[in-house]
């Protein structure tokens, strides 16, 4: 059983940055592919990005502004978000998954367990 607490929403401007962080219980943080998803309002839950076994992937609208990270030692993953646009606005999760899940991660259902998501909500 995992367990993923996720912190660092908030408001911000357009063009300006967030770091959220999603923290694991467990002393196996280290063998779960970690994603992040994010739902707006009226949408569906769509993929952020991954790490996994394969390495790091991204939701082509967030590529080149998105960074994710993991901390093995810490037991955290994170999502570095670089010139926010409004159109991020949304409940973003963290979700951790087999190591070696298949296709970059991109899908919900691939993913064992969930946090219970932090607001981020990107002004114009």
């Amino acid at each position: 059983q995992v367990q993923l607490v996720e912190s660092g929403g908030g408001l911000v401007q357009a063009g300006g940055s967030l770091r959220l962080s999603c923290a694991a219980s467990g002393r196996t943080f280290g063998s779960y592919a970690m994603g992040w998803f994010r739902q707006a309002p009226g949408k569906e839950r769509e993929f952020v990005a991954s790490i996994t076994w394969s390495g790091a992937y991204y939701a082509d609208s967030v590529k080149g502004r998105f960074t994710i990270s993991r901390d093995n030692a810490k037991n955290t993953v994170y999502l570095q978000m670089n010139s926010l646009k409004p159109e991020d606005t949304a409940v973003y999760s963290c979700a951790a998954g087999p190591l070696y899940i298949g296709y970059g991660g991109r899908t919900p259902d691939q993913y064992d367990y969930w946090g219970q998501g932090t607001q981020v909500t990107v002004s114009s």
